[in-house]
């Protein structure tokens, strides 16, 4: 089962940028296709590749932030080639 998965890291902390550099850049290493916009980074792949891949990483993150937030969102398909039609 493919999926589209939307993450946003938000380290509640002064120092916020180097935990979200550090995360990004181990999704982009990860192999699977990642998009990524100034709010919020997209990480597309197989369920049973991709989640546990993704626990991973996101306990990583937070290891590594003092107080830390994840927002995540999964969509039950491929959504890395949708354009919008109107």
């Amino acid at each position: 089962m493919q999926v589209s998965v939307e993450l946003t890291l938000s380290p509640l902390q002064d120092k916020f940028e180097p935990p979200i550099i550090a995360f990004i850049q181990k999704l982009r290493a990860s192999g699977f296709k990642v998009m990524e916009n100034p709010l919020s980074t997209q990480i597309y792949g197989n369920y049973d590749q991709l989640m546990p891949f993704l626990q991973e990483a996101m306990k990583e993150a937070l290891i590594y932030t003092e107080h830390g937030l994840f927002f995540m969102k999964i969509v039950k398909s491929d959504r890395s080639q949708y354009e919008p039609h109107f």
